[in-house]
């Protein structure tokens, strides 16, 4: 290997790092391999669905305990919102810009396939 594709592949790891540090509002969502797979189960449901987190989990065929590691960053990030005196705790996709937004990308992915 030549010094220069040693540096180039240190450049990259440096950067990639530098990213993870770092993130973006998307990498920072989808950096959990789980994420992207419940948001895409969150996608399929009907507005105003409510669920807790084993519907969630049997939803998007995971665990529980999947849904459990991530679902605080799913609020976090304005994807999901807590129903407010519900026991068990109940949640549902939050009326914001980012769900918003997850509809026009996944819209517009889909529309490319076909």
């Amino acid at each position: 290997m030549s010094r220069q594709t040693q540096s180039h592949d240190t450049d990259d790891r440096d950067t990639k790092e530098a990213r993870l540090q770092h993130p973006s509002g998307f990498l920072y969502l989808t950096q959990h391999e789980s994420v992207p797979i419940l948001i895409d189960a969150l996608l399929d449901l009907p507005p105003g669905r409510e669920f807790n987190k084993t519907e969630l989990a049997d939803h998007a065929g995971v665990t529980r305990q999947t849904v459990g590691a991530y679902i605080d960053v799913l609020i976090e990030t304005g994807v999901l919102e807590e129903v407010p005196k519900t026991s068990p705790q109940r949640y549902r996709l939050a009326e914001s810009e980012v769900v918003e937004e997850l509809f026009a990308l996944n819209s517009a992915l889909n529309a490319i396939r076909e």
